[in-house]
C-alpha cells in the first residue's frame, strides 16, 4: 500500500485516475468481502474545473473532504444515488477521481442481492449501481481508502491491454471541460456506462 500512497504523492490527479484503473477494491461489510476491479473514473480537476464541486475553490460541508489528504472517500448522492470519490492531491488542492465502473470479483452473490437482482453489467456499470452493489454507505465520508473497511488492494491489481480517455459523462454546458477527454476507462470492459455488446473484448480489456 505504501508504493500506492506515494504514488498519490507525487502525480497529477489524471495519472492517479489512469493509475487506478485496475486496481481491486475491497469493501469489508458484516463479516463479508466485497470487491472488484475499477475499469472507467473520471478526474476531477479542482478550482478550475467548471464540472468539479470544488470549482472556483468552493468550499461547503458537503464538500468539506475534498480539501483533505490524498485517498480521502468523498461521497456525494445525486440523484438518490450516491457516488464514490477519492481525492487526489495534497491538502487544499480539491481535487479527486470519481470511480465509474467496476468488474465484479468477489460476493457477487452478495452484490447482486444488493442490487435487488440486477445482473451482468448491469449489476456495476455507473457509479451509482457500484456503490449499492458494494453497500457503501455515507458513514464511510472521510475515511481513507488506505485504511478503512473500504480500501484498495494493489496486490490484486490488474493491467489493463489498452487506456481509453474520452469526455467525462453527464456534463454539458461546462464550456472547454466538456469534451477534456478526463474520462479513463479498460477498452473493451464489459462494465463500462452504455458499452456497446460489438465493442466487448473476449479478454474484458485485460493483459494475460
Amino acid at each position: 500500500m505504501n508504493e500506492v500512497i506515494d504514488f498519490f504523492s507525487k502525480h497529477t490527479t489524471e495519472e492517479v485516475a489512469e493509475f487506478l484503473l485496475g486496481m481491486y477494491l475491497e469493501h469489508e461489510i458484516n463479516g463479508q468481502t466485497l470487491g472488484g476491479y475499477i475499469v472507467d473514473c473520471e478526474a476531477y480537476l479542482g478550482p478550475e474545473d467548471e464540472a468539479a464541486h470544488s470549482f472556483g475553490m468552493r468550499n461547503t460541508p458537503r464538500v468539506q473532504a475534498m480539501y483533505q489528504k490524498p485517498g480521502t472517500i468523498y461521497l456525494y448522492t445525486m440523484h438518490t444515488h450516491l457516488i464514490l470519490n477519492i481525492i487526489t492531491q495534497p491538502e487544499g488542492i480539491p481535487q479527486g477521481v470519481m470511480i465509474r465502473g467496476l468488474e465484479p470479483a468477489e460476493g457477487i452473490d452478495e452484490m447482486i442481492q444488493n442490487r435487488n437482482g440486477q445482473t451482468g453489467s448491469a449489476l456495476s456499470d455507473g457509479p451509482g449501481k457500484l456503490v449499492q452493489a458494494l453497500r457503501i454507505s455515507k458513514a464511510l465520508y472521510g475515511d481513507s481508502i488506505f485504511t478503512s473497511v473500504l480500501h484498495l488492494v494493489p496486490e490484486r491489481r490488474r493491467l489493463p491491454k489498452t487506456v481509453e480517455k474520452l469526455p467525462r459523462i453527464g456534463i454539458p454546458n461546462k464550456g472547454i471541460w466538456t469534451d477534456i477527454p478526463l474520462r479513463f476507462t479498460v477498452k473493451g470492459n464489459p462494465y463500462l456506462s452504455k458499452q456497446r455488446r460489438s465493442a466487448i473484448d473476449p479478454d474484458h480489456g485485460w493483459r494475460k
